[in-house]
């Protein structure tokens, strides 16, 4: 009998994670436009504040892994939203350059902790069989976040100003940790070897390859989400916000229509068609200089973009032990969020010395060699461990069924 995929804590989850991911998108197209417009702040500055975010992610979530398949799943979970949304009110402060940086790095922190958590506990509470199909939809709730966050960010501002804003942003994040806070966990009983706290525990090994990966094609995104909004200005796009709104119909169609057929056939034509959408997506956004080009490339990125995470989410969590969970979604978020911070840093330097639009075709640039790693390495790697995993799996379920028998005699 296959096991329900959409039950009371999947659903708490997924709203939790929809409305939390929210808040932090509200503030990706209003906070580049202040630190450029009214801080009078170059694009590198842009990059490096927005890096900042990642930065501090990167530096805690091998601690959270550690922490989740230690003490467990619901304490840092709840904990970590909880400061995570009272940060918000703290951007009411934030008058300079150094503050604003101040503020990214220690959100960043809880956000490194939050999305670290609820990803281990999305792989806790569906079912094995459907974990392509669950990743993705899971990961649905960010992408209509991603949509509904920057436009309604820019509404707040244009009507409200950046009080409002942040002030706003605080409540919907306290709002996701009431949710989270009325599911019911999964039990979890640490093994011994995950109560030591050593390197090995902060990382998962088998997860580097799928990992170094991803943190490739993670430049690109990172430069993307940093310059969209300045492109569009720069180009003449009315509302360049809209991008998001685009781009997110072009993830969530995609993730509706390739998760039954990630867990079917596997993840080789899912990555292969979607980076070569990529590749294709970045070129039309840096040299068609028009709202043809602009919304056209949104569509294309967001149909690309939008199975590459949830399918390396499934692949990860696919080769590791339940105990281990903690420690390999922590290994491939430090990868994502290195790449995305790299990737801002580099498109930052690029867009002032040269272009916005040499800063996009170099990201089509990292979504190749991202290919090539995957065809070369990755797939092969995953192939490998996914046979192990699933062989050690087997051997337990017979040896649990034969010592049950054995009682019973």
């Amino acid at each position: 009998m296959k096991s329900k995929l959409w039950n009371r804590n999947f659903t708490l989850l997924t709203a939790s994670n929809f409305l939390m991911c929210s808040a932090y998108y509200s503030l990706i197209s209003t906070l580049p436009l202040y630190v450029s417009d009214v801080l009078h702040s170059p694009h590198s500055v842009v990059g490096l504040v927005l890096s900042a975010y990642a930065i501090a992610a990167i530096l805690v979530r091998p601690f959270t892994g550690f922490g989740l398949d230690y003490f467990g799943r619901k304490t840092i979970f709840i904990a970590s939203l909880l400061v995570y949304g009272l940060i918000f009110n703290a951007y009411v402060f934030a008058s300079s350059v150094m503050i604003i940086l101040f503020l990214r790095f220690a959100h960043g922190l809880t956000w490194g902790l939050t999305t670290t958590a609820n990803t281990t506990i999305a792989g806790d509470i569906i079912p094995g069989e459907k974990r392509g199909e669950g990743f993705g939809l899971f990961g649905v709730s960010t992408t209509v976040g991603m949509a509904l966050g920057p436009p309604l960010g820019t509404v707040l501002l244009q009507h409200w100003g950046y009080n409002a804003m942040f002030i706003a942003g605080s409540f919907v994040s306290l709002l996701s940790m009431l949710l989270a806070g009325m599911m019911k966990f999964p039990a979890y009983v640490p093994l011994p070897e995950n109560r030591q706290f050593k390197w090995k525990n902060l990382f998962e090994a088998s997860t580097v390859i799928p990992s170094a990966n991803l943190l490739i094609i993670g430049l690109a995104y990172g430069g993307l989400i940093s310059f969209i909004a300045l492109y569009g200005k720069e180009i003449g796009i009315k509302n360049p916000s809209g991008f998001f709104l685009v781009y997110a119909l072009g993830i969530i169609t995609s993730r509706f229509s390739v998760g039954k057929a990630l867990d079917r056939n596997g993840p080789r034509l899912v990555i292969i068609s979607c980076l070569t959408l990529i590749i294709i997506g970045y070129p039309m956004l840096a040299l068609v200089h028009n709202p043809w080009g602009y919304y056209s490339a949104a569509v294309i990125l967001g149909l690309g973009n939008g199975v590459v995470w949830p399918t390396f989410q499934a692949m990860v969590n696919n080769i590791v032990p339940p105990n281990r969970r903690g420690a390999a979604n922590s290994t491939i978020f430090i990868a994502m969020d290195l790449g995305m911070g790299l990737g801002m840093v580099i498109a930052g330097i690029i867009s002032q010395k040269y272009s916005i639009s040499l800063a996009f075709l170099c990201c089509a640039a990292y979504a190749a060699t991202g290919l090539v790693l995957f065809r070369l390495f990755t797939l092969k790697h995953y192939l490998k461990r996914r046979v192990l995993v699933l062989l050690t799996q087997n051997s337990e379920i017979a040896f649990g069924e034969a010592e049950m028998s054995t009682q019973k005699k």
